[in-house]
């Protein structure tokens, strides 16, 4: 065979991959049906309550959500199954708060405060299968807590809809979005590095990450129910004139989609650390994979983090009169942004990888929880309707 005709059957034998479009199934595309016709649905209902920006979210949500949907296979079913359950609850309040302790599902799994319990108890019961499940090797303790930890998400994002509609059962003046004080963040922390946590663990078919990412789950958990019980932060307030605004839907989400996806780093750069000096090192994933993940999952966590700091300015513009103010939390905010530039710039222009990139992610951790929730306990400034 001459070189003319070997190159011709190499390139017959190659078949490029079909396009991402082309690899979606009649479900991926009633998927994203459903989300546009419930988007348009919710427009025609509720649309002469919105301003123009609201409309524009509720429209470009169904795309985005479909794309996730896409791309990550369960959300297909988590959505419809956590707007079944959300629906439910509403139809059993029939517009009365009262019904939360007169009726049984309500009472005991349905209402906001019910769901969000039931989700930090399927956080705790998945760490410690996920953890013996890693110790004993055994593949019956890592499926048990990958269950818990979806079972957890489906509870924490059903009770997220229905305290979102029980706020408007208060009042239509004091309804809004759940993510507006500690309460309510942490519940969207734990919902949205448990989600980045399960793509990972279906990405790279491995449930030995989970014992240490659930570990900032559980402490997050701890936290909200110790705030729940000492500050009496689960009762539903009005929002303050400064967070009145529809930046909030956009700028709070961004920026946890930045504290989770942060966290989740950390604790993988505490695994890497382990299994590169010895701990655990037959039991965990590879080097290799432990660095991709690392590196994945601050890419991800900067970019909407920059976005988060950007829509920050802009609202603060509108709220406060000016783009920056040099607020600790601000602040706080650039130090965190400034640190994982470097991460990433050291990585790709120095090729950072091993103990030190593991190292810096997990001080990153303590920078970022300094952020997140020390300013608040610790320093004052105009987000200090966020205080402890």
């Amino acid at each position: 065979m001459d070189i003319s005709s070997a190159s011709q059957a190499q390139g017959a034998a190659y078949t490029r991959p079909p396009g991402f479009f082309k690899r979606l199934t009649a479900v991926d595309w009633l998927f994203g049906a459903g989300l546009l016709a419930a988007a348009l649905y919710a427009l025609n209902r509720f649309g002469a309550y919105m301003d123009i920006y609201e409309q524009a979210i509720l429209v470009l949500a169904a795309p985005v959500f479909a794309f996730v949907g896409w791309t990550f296979k369960p959300v297909r079913w988590l959505m419809p199954l956590v707007a079944l359950l959300a629906l439910w609850a509403v139809q059993l309040y029939g517009g009365s708060l009262d019904a939360a302790n007169q009726k049984f599902f309500l009472k005991y799994m349905l209402s906001s405060q019910s769901a969000i319990l039931w989700m930090s108890a399927m956080f705790v019961f998945s760490t410690v299968f996920y953890w013996l499940g890693l110790l004993t090797r055994s593949p019956f303790g890592g499926s048990v807590g990958s269950k818990l930890c979806w079972a957890a998400v489906v509870l924490g994002f059903t009770g997220m809809m229905v305290r979102w509609y029980e706020s408007y059962l208060i009042g239509t003046d004091v309804g809004h979005i759940p993510v507006s004080n500690l309460y309510e963040v942490f519940i969207l922390f734990s919902m949205i590095t448990a989600m980045f946590y399960l793509y990972y663990e279906q990405r790279y078919q491995t449930r030995q990450l989970g014992p240490f990412v659930l570990l900032v789950i559980a402490a997050a958990v701890g936290f909200l129910l110790w705030y729940t019980v000492a500050r009496d932060a689960a009762e539903i307030q009005p929002l303050v004139p400064a967070l009145q605004s529809w930046w909030m839907k956009i700028h709070v989400p961004a920026n946890f989609i930045g504290y989770g996806t942060f966290a989740l780093a950390a604790m993988v750069g505490a695994a890497y650390l382990l299994k590169s000096n010895g701990i655990l090192a037959d039991r965990l994933p590879s080097l290799e994979v432990l660095d991709d993940v690392m590196y994945k999952a601050i890419s991800v966590g900067f970019a909407f983090f920059t976005v988060a700091t950007i829509l920050g300015a802009l609202w603060a513009a509108e709220a406060w009169g000016g783009y920056w103010s040099w607020d600790p939390k601000e602040t706080w905010a650039l130090i965190v942004w400034l640190n994982y530039a470097a991460w990433l710039h050291m990585r790709l222009m120095s090729g950072l990888r091993g103990r030190a990139a593991a190292w810096w992610a997990l001080i990153g951790l303590v920078v970022t929880t300094f952020a997140f929730l020390g300013v608040n306990m610790f320093l004052s400034g105009l987000h200090s309707y966020g205080k402890l």
